[in-house]
């Protein structure tokens, strides 16, 4: 079945808040990269705000398609898509704040951390949902 809305919704945020987590620990506690710093679970706060926003979007495109299915082939470049809009918005042109100078957060690692983020959160999606909510599919994404 075709994710609705809201079933969009709360798979990003379950999947943001679980998988995305555990994954920007590594970061955050300077295991990867400069120094601990708290600045990727911003970021992965910035990514779920904004997706929040692209979801809308990208519903709305999904019911142009003929078969209302939205490929992985599109979510790669929706993910490339958020990627830029959050490294603008972070690095480039500074209108999303962080906690330190931009300058010091090199951009070799912000795109590691989104990349392994972007990736946990896809495999997550579409293996440990099916497993652990097997009626997820059916209910449009819904988890709750």
């Amino acid at each position: 079945m075709t994710p609705t809305l809201f079933g969009r919704w709360q798979t990003r945020l379950l999947l943001l808040a679980t998988v995305g987590v555990l994954v920007s620990l590594p970061f955050a506690m300077g295991l990867i990269g400069p120094g601990p710093n708290s600045v990727y679970f911003l970021i992965l706060t910035y990514v779920a705000i904004f997706g929040l926003g692209w979801d809308v979007l990208y519903n709305y495109l999904q019911k142009f398609r003929w078969d209302r299915d939205w490929p992985a082939a599109y979510q790669l470049f929706a993910g490339i898509w958020e990627f830029i809009f959050v490294y603008c918005g972070v690095k480039l042109f500074g209108f999303l704040p962080i906690p330190i100078p931009k300058e010091e957060l090199p951009p070799q690692i912000f795109l590691l951390h989104y990349s392994i983020v972007w990736l946990g959160v896809f495999i997550s999606s579409q293996s440990l949902m099916r497993i652990i909510f097997p009626r997820w599919r059916f209910r449009g994404g819904e988890w709750l």
